[in-house]
């Protein structure tokens, strides 16, 4: 699809009124002790919207390169499912950070099939929900990561990688961008050549995390109040 063309702009106007949305419907919940009501059904919309879009595509054209729920993105809609069902600090961490930053670079420099094609609205469907997830519990529930579950995340970023490395290298596919990087331009173009965009990669996002941590940790400092995820 055409980057910042109608079919772009569309769901990127979509994602902006969302996300006044969910910080004001944040807001109003933060005093409620277990997940509102609407935090569960936004949990039950992920997958029930999710997956049937992907069946669809593994039913009529399922490419073994590119089809398989290796990317990140798949693992992040499970997460902030799980994370908007339950408040728990680890799923909110990671759809916190990869919501915040990973998930946001596919939405500003897609790689899918244009509209109308059912890819189309699957990856839209997924970016737009975990984005607006991840800004529902950080900046509207204020459920804020602490220094431990960065931690976790970045190892469990770094698991996955090595796992989808695995596999790229066995099916000669590219989940997550591990092998070359896509066709259409994106942010991976600014880092290098393989392999040394995927170094910067990770020292980059591994400094943007921090600096996320540290800042929402300051800001909770500053305002004098803050929510810990629950943890059963």
């Amino acid at each position: 699809m055409e980057a910042f063309g109608v079919t772009h702009l569309v769901p990127l106007s979509l994602l902006a009124a969302g996300i006044v949305a969910v910080i004001r419907l944040g807001r109003g919940q933060r005093d409620e002790e277990n997940p509102s009501r609407f935090s569960r059904g936004f949990a039950l919309a992920i997958p029930l919207t999710t997956i049937p879009l992907q069946g669809h595509e593994w039913v009529t054209d399922f490419d073994l390169f590119i089809d398989l729920p290796l990317q990140l993105c798949d693992l992040a809609w499970v997460a902030a499912a799980i994370a908007l069902w339950t408040h728990h600090p680890y799923p909110t961490a990671l759809t916190c950070f990869w919501g915040l930053t990973l998930t946001t670079q596919g939405v500003f420099t897609p790689d899918v099939m244009d509209f109308p094609d059912v890819s189309y609205f699957t990856f839209w469907g997924m970016h737009l929900m975990v984005v607006l997830a991840a800004v529902y519990l950080v900046f509207g529930m204020k459920l804020l990561p602490t220094w431990r579950a960065y931690g976790w995340t970045v190892a469990t970023t770094a698991a996955w990688a090595v796992i989808a490395y695995v596999f790229d290298l066995a099916l000669d596919a590219n989940y997550g961008y591990l092998r070359y990087k896509p066709k259409f331009g994106s942010m991976l173009d600014l880092l290098g050549p393989w392999p040394f965009y995927i170094l910067s990669e990770i020292a980059l996002i591994s400094s943007v995390w921090a600096l996320i941590t540290l800042g929402l940790r300051l800001w909770a400092r500053q305002e004098g109040s803050t929510r810990t995820p629950v943890r059963s």
